[in-house]
């Protein structure tokens, strides 16, 4: 009996610890083009954890690794919303395909917290309507007070009723507490802004009003963790001292980024801030400022430099690497690494195999509606000027085998060079080795013949820079077309996950830190 019973403990303890997400459902009416993504909220990590297909019948299904308990952004045809998820449970999810994920129901484990959630989003919208912010900003500050104060009584209100109904975790009633004082931070922050900014930049607010700031955030270090709008509120706080700040240290210092700036000015001007709030501010600041596709070389290495030197929490600097990989790729030169792939007639096909001869590694997905729309009739065409001295291999990230081998027949008809397929798509070996999501589909990367890395990631076929790079590694020369025609997807940062978590969970009126 103590033997099936020690059994027992051991089973129900892994599947506490267990951070594994399993999702399934059905959206009536969805695309089999669109995709389900879910992304980590509350830290710096904004890369999807996940991205299930939707099968011709509206089912999908997959399972995923969630760091924490904790908000997640969940994304479907463009649109975002937010769910409260634990590491162990079983998601069901079923919605339209009209208004997912803004409108869904949520069965499984996860039920009982999402309808608390849901229930309380749902007041919050309807008792926004009943008061009148933009007047109560204009009061004097007793009068302003009060008016926040209830806001307060009345929202905590509703969150005991929903305890009572719902009867949901503690972690995320103490969750959506701290998110009501951040949202209430920031409203408090405007006000004073609003009125230092109209005609008396020497006002102040009184002892009355920062203790209620204080009283707010309590749970600063906690609130620093898990909500977003909690650093956007601190950011907003700081914004004024670090304009001053960066317009007087920036002066003659051609190629200083916004992250160096910010950095230093953490260490001399924000002494008494946590190291934790420190870390997730100015992992925040990087990911707004510094690390997109656009960035140069010099500036990927500087922030590299600050990842490694002023970040002190071990898993938020891992995230921004992984971020910073994503975004930016391998440092020129690098061995590109090998990986699993496979070919139509399910022989094996190594990258390897290209050298000698230098290749444009080409990433791409049926579902992404880019591939067939703009990327195949440029790719033709680079294709055809640079054949005689260059490979192309195009590598599918498909869900299964079947759709590759559809979708390449399809799409790359008569184009040169080699289809291969990553046996597990966007989870495969390949997309992991190179950091592939589907944000970054279609996606280029060219090699030298020594199996190096030539180029950083590009998105858009009509780059100059991209042509210039294929231009040295043959040796053609290329006929020039004009820079501002654009030949790709519109661009790859409309897809960023950093800007769907942003929209998903920043107040309206939060600024984040930036220079002039």
């Amino acid at each position: 009996m103590k033997k099936y019973l020690l059994l027992f403990i051991i089973a129900v303890f892994a599947m506490s610890c267990s951070k594994k997400v399993e999702v399934k459902g059905k959206i009536t009416g969805g695309s089999p083009l669109e995709r389900i993504e879910f992304i980590e909220a509350s830290g710096v990590a904004t890369l999807p954890l996940i991205n299930i297909g939707v099968n011709k019948d509206g089912t999908f299904a997959g399972s995923f690794e969630a760091p924490k308990s904790g908000m997640y952004v969940m994304s479907y045809g463009g649109k975002q919303n937010l769910i409260y998820l634990k590491g162990g449970q079983k998601l069901e999810i079923s919605g339209n395909g009209m208004t997912f994920p803004s409108e869904y129901v949520i069965t499984g484990d996860a039920k009982n917290n999402n309808d608390f959630f849901t229930a309380t989003q749902k007041y919050l919208t309807n008792y926004a309507q009943t008061v009148n912010m933009n007047e109560l900003l204009m009061k004097d500050e007793k009068t302003f007070l009060k008016g926040i104060e209830k806001v307060q009584a009345d929202v905590d209100k509703n969150i005991e009723e929903n305890v009572k109904k719902f009867n949901p975790d503690d972690e995320i009633v103490k969750w959506k507490k701290n998110d009501l004082a951040s949202t209430l931070l920031t409203i408090m922050n405007q006000y004073d802004m609003s009125h230092k900014q109209m005609g008396n930049p020497s006002f102040k607010v009184t002892k009355a009003f920062t203790d209620f700031e204080n009283k707010l955030q309590e749970n600063k270090e906690v609130m620093v963790k898990e909500n977003p709008y909690y650093r956007q509120y601190l950011l907003a706080k700081m914004s004024p001292d670090f304009q001053k700040y960066a317009q007087a240290n920036s002066a003659g210092k051609k190629d200083i980024t916004t992250s160096e700036l910010f950095s230093e000015y953490l260490k001399k001007n924000q002494k008494d801030l946590s190291q934790t709030a420190k870390d997730y501010l100015l992992a925040f600041v990087m990911a707004q400022s510094d690390i997109h596709p656009g960035s140069p070389e010099k500036t990927s290495e500087k922030i590299k430099k600050i990842i490694d030197t002023d970040i002190k929490d071990a898993e938020i600097k891992e995230d921004l690497k992984k971020i910073q990989f994503a975004i930016n790729g391998f440092k020129i030169g690098e061995q590109a690494p090998e990986a699993a792939l496979v070919k139509a007639d399910g022989k094996s096909y190594n990258l390897s195999d290209n050298k000698g001869k230098p290749y444009l590694l080409t990433f791409y997905a049926s579902w992404n509606p880019y591939i067939g729309e703009a990327t195949i009739p440029v790719l033709k065409e680079i294709v055809n000027f640079y054949k005689s001295k260059m490979n192309f291999v195009f590598v599918n990230v498909d869900d299964t085998k079947e759709q590759f081998t559809k979708t390449s027949n399809s799409l790359l008809k008569g184009i040169n060079g080699a289809n291969v397929y990553a046996d597990g798509g966007l989870n495969s070996d390949i997309a992991k080795k190179y950091g592939i999501y589907g944000f970054k589909l279609p996606c280029f990367v060219i090699v030298d013949k020594d199996g190096k890395i030539a180029s950083k990631p590009f998105f858009n076929l009509g780059d100059p820079e991209l042509v210039t790079v294929l231009d040295k590694q043959t040796g053609l020369s290329a006929p020039k077309v004009n820079p501002n025609v654009q030949l790709q997807q519109p661009g790859m940062m409309e897809m960023d996950p950093a800007a769907a978590q942003q929209q998903a969970t920043a107040p309206a009126n939060a600024q984040p830190a930036q220079t002039n």
